[in-house]
Formats: structure tokens, sequence, C-alpha cells
């Protein structure tokens, strides 16, 4: 694909992201995106054939941006702590940010029993956002930066506690000490007793 046509996707995407955090998956139309992003119906059928085919991009690429950052960090010998520092950091960013999260559109579009059966996106982002995190605290521990007995119960919370206050800050205001006692906890698990509690 050309330049141009890379960031018109890259536009689309961007511009449907918002329009899904916004309203959710099934009030989105592809009119709704021509309309956001200046394209005329034909333009942006030239780019993608649904709503679902883009909201499907979008959500595969979260865990595989992840994977990459991650295992980039790693190969560049950044400390482990310090990679950890910055991704919990965004997600707590992420978790008080209720304006732009896809919780509403995931729940509503993998929810739908025709898609819950075709497509694997939720369990392919869930193994991929896994495969990061595991590496991650692989790489701690091999460092002595991590002291960590069960680092699959460690990625449980990460993820499932990340997701549930996405999914709760949409319907309730969330407090900041609500993440930060989710990270606290999160560090308390992977650093030694010594720097955990410096």
């Amino acid at each position: 694909m050309s330049v141009r046509g890379d960031k018109t996707r890259k536009d689309i995407l961007e511009k449907a992201y918002g329009l899904f955090a916004e309203k959710g998956f099934k009030d989105v139309t592809m009119k709704d995106i021509c309309e956001q992003t200046g394209l005329s119906r034909g333009g942006l059928y030239r780019h993608y054939e649904s709503t679902e085919q883009i909201f499907l991009e979008i959500v595969n690429s979260f865990s595989d941006r992840q994977k990459v950052e991650i295992s980039s960090k790693i190969e560049r010998r950044i400390p482990a702590v310090t990679i950890l520092e910055e991704e919990l950091s965004g997600y707590v960013k992420e978790m008080l940010d209720c304006e732009n999260s896809l919780s509403l559109a995931l729940c509503e579009f993998f929810s739908d029993p025709a898609v819950s059966k075709t497509d694997n996106s939720v369990m392919r982002q869930y193994e991929g956002s896994k495969s990061a995190w595991m590496e991650l605290i692989s790489y701690g521990t091999r460092t002595k930066e991590f002291c960590c007995e069960n680092p699959e119960a460690v990625f449980h919370l990460i993820v499932f506690a990340y997701q549930g206050v996405r999914m709760y800050s949409r319907m309730m205001k969330m407090e900041k000490d609500i993440p930060d006692q989710i990270v606290n906890e999160i560090k308390r698990l992977l650093l030694p007793e010594e720097v955990g509690h410096e």
C-alpha cells in the first residue's frame, strides 16, 4: 500500500477508535466513520468493508503493539523495573481515562454469539498480552530485579484488574487511588521486598 494509503488507514482507525469509545460498537456505522474522516463511502470502502473489520484491526493491534514494545526494550537491555514502571504508568493513565475506553464496544462486539463462535480476537489479545508480560517477568527474574513466585497469577491480576477498572470506569467515577492500589499490589508481587517497599 502507498504511503498515502497507509496514512488514510491510520486516520480511519484513529477516528473510528474515538467513535467506538464514545458510542460502543453497535451504534457506530460506516456513515459515522465517513463523516468523522471526511471520506466518501467509496473512499472508506476502498480500505475497509465493514465496521467489524475496522474494529477487529483496532483490537488486534493492541497486543501486537505491546509485545513489540516490550521485546524491543528488553533487546536494548532497559532495566526490567523501568519497563514495568512504564507499562504500569500507562495502565494507570488508561484506567482513569473512561472517555477513551473500548470496554463497552468490546463487550457488545464479542457478546454477539455469531462473533464469539467465529472470531478468536479476544483470545488472541489475551495470549499476546500474556506473552509480552511473561517475557518481561522472565527477563526481570533473570536480571534478579524481580522475585516472582507465580508469574501467571501476576499476569492475571494485571490483565483482569486493568480490564475490570476500564469497564467500571464507564459506569462510575474512578478514584485515582484504585488504579494506584492495583499497581502497588502488582509491584509488591514482583519486586524484592527491599525494592518494593522503599
